[in-house]
């Protein structure tokens, strides 16, 4: 199950979907073809009062501003989530745009404008991207859109929508040449929305990717992109059933769009249904209709840090930084000891999190958990071996902090809509393809030619495998019995002591035992050798209790 986006299959799928969604834009066009002459034709016009002063309309718009009563019950309906509410079709009122203001008389000398493109897909790494350009010029003339994309991810949709409507200054979507899915809405979150010819906007609703396949997502996560559109679309002064209509086939409207239908509109379209305020070819004309042909344009790009946060965060970078960070530490705690393969996995989860840090989808709470998680996986290993609660409960941690910082919606919608199945999914399939790396490297690094300088290859006792070599279990330990010898490392409780010249592995009866303590063979249990602290001091190594 995929992450749910506003983004057309052909954005990121192969020849058959795009065979596939070519096919429905076919079907699609047939719908909007069949309602353009009607949408033309409807007489009834209405602006919001806000609009008159700058719009400097004629007195015959002014009654206009207020809704007609056929509008309540359609407004209604809208917000209604039964099939029922949406089944009739709404009675279509336009309400007529506002022309583009003149912003200065001198042709903007002495002004500046800023000029942010949204181009490609929409995700989370354009967010801090949108949100600093925004932030870093408050005392331009205007801010220019330049739109041209297939859509996106639904979160970082809705945040640039958010950071849209914060403006102060005027904003124009210059929609050049496409504002599909996530760019809609972005758009209709604009003060002006601009057609260049042949441009379209619209397709909105959200979709899943499953084997492959655009799923449709469930009502709840439809019901939320319905209201989101709704809501900028009036906020801005358009029309919210248009805007509803381009997020679910559901709502039909007379005169404009059949049920079964997502509304997309073209230039044309867009001008007759008042969902334009202009149409426009190049920059240069579109600043000149604002009265800034002469002011000074700034361009803002991404910086190095944005860039960075955009290609980490990318659901194929993301994968691979968290199966390279869990196959490393995976190895670090199975082979103890700060190494590589600890810090390579350290680095690679400090850059998933940095990166989800940057654009707002994760928080310092997801890096708690996953420290958390650590800290109990390491107590499971080192401290309580085995595996119990602490390991069980790290497991549980890990999965939640790394599923939590790659989503930014609300989680009903979230689980609705299928983002915690993607992202559990991208989790499972890391932590399982780390495993298997895990197991690859145990069969061929040893005979890597690059890791032979990391490994031992020879053993104790300077022969290869010869009869002076270290013998771990040597067949006659019951001889060991009643014998004094000294801890040549920690017992923690096993180790290695030095009995009759020989070195074997042993483990203490009762307690920990420092490196160089004189220890006697308390007995033998098969290859179990078993010691104490000799009391009685070293002795000779190797001799016999009396």
């Amino acid at each position: 199950m995929g992450r749910p986006t506003l983004t057309p299959p052909q954005a990121r799928l192969g020849l058959p979907a795009l065979s596939l969604l070519l096919l429905g834009l076919a079907l699609g066009g047939v719908g909007l073809a069949t309602a353009a002459p009607d949408a033309g034709t409807d007489p009834a016009q209405a602006a919001p009062a806000s609009e008159a002063p700058a719009a400097k309309a004629p007195a015959s718009k002014a009654p206009a501003a207020k809704a007609p009563a056929s509008k309540a019950p359609a407004s209604k309906a809208a917000g209604e989530d039964s099939e029922d509410g949406d089944s009739a079709a709404r009675a279509y009122t336009k309400i007529e745009p506002k022309p583009l203001p003149v912003l200065t008389e001198n042709e903007g000398v002495g002004q500046r404008v800023l000029v942010v493109p949204i181009k490609g897909e929409i995700a989370p790494g354009l967010v801090p991207f949108i949100r600093r350009a925004v932030k870093e010029h408050p005392g331009v003339a205007a801010i220019i859109f330049e739109v041209d994309t297939f859509g996106g991810r639904v979160d970082a949709a809705t945040e640039i929508r958010d950071a849209l409507l914060s403006v102060k200054v005027p904003t124009v979507a210059f929609i050049n040449r496409r504002a599909i899915s996530a760019g809609a809405l972005i758009s209709l979150a604009a003060d002006y929305i601009v057609f260049t010819n042949g441009a379209s906007m619209g397709a909105a609703t959200p979709i899943q990717m499953e084997g492959g396949q655009a799923k449709a997502v469930g009502e709840k996560m439809v019901s939320y992109m319905r209201a989101e559109m709704r809501a900028t679309a009036e906020a801005k002064g358009r029309s919210g059933d248009l805007a509803e209509a381009m997020v679910d086939a559901d709502v039909a409207i007379e005169g404009v769009i059949p049920k079964g239908k997502l509304l997309t509109v073209t230039t044309d379209l867009a001008a007759t249904l008042g969902l334009s305020n202009a149409q426009h070819e190049t920059r240069a004309e579109l600043l000149a209709a604002l009265g800034l042909s002469r002011a000074e344009v700034i361009t803002s790009t991404e910086n190095w840090a944005e860039g960075i946060a955009r290609f980490l965060t990318s659901p194929a970078v993301s994968g691979v930084l968290m199966l390279i960070g869990m196959l490393g530490l995976y190895m670090e705690l199975s082979t103890p000891g700060v190494g590589l393969p600890g810090l390579v996995g350290v680095l690679a989860l400090g850059a998933f999190f940095g990166g989800h840090m940057v654009v707002a989808l994760a928080g310092w709470e997801e890096v708690v958990l996953f420290a958390l998680a650590l800290a109990l996986l390491a107590a499971e290993v080192f401290v309580i071996p085995g595996f119990g609660v602490a390991g069980i409960a790290g497991l549980a941690l890990l999965g939640v902090s790394l599923v939590m910082a790659m989503m930014n919606l609300p989680l009903g919608v979230a689980w609705d809509g299928g983002v915690v199945a993607a992202a559990l999914s991208t989790v499972l399939f890391s932590l399982a393809g780390s495993v298997v790396l895990f197991f690859m490297l145990l069969k061929f690094l040893p005979d890597a030619r690059f890791a032979r300088g990391l490994m031992l290859h020879t053993t104790l006792g300077g022969g290869a495998a010869g009869e002076d070599a270290y013998q771990s279990a040597p067949q006659d330990w019951a001889r060991f019995a009643g014998m004094r010898g000294v801890a040549s490392t920690p017992l923690r409780p096993s180790g290695k002591a030095l009995i009759d010249g020989e070195l074997v592995d042993v483990v203490s009866q009762l307690d920990w035992i420092p490196k160089g303590t004189p220890v006697r063979v308390l007995e033998v249990e098969g290859v179990r050798i078993v010691v104490v602290r000799d009391a009685n001091g070293a002795g000779e190594p190797g001799a016999e209790e009396a």
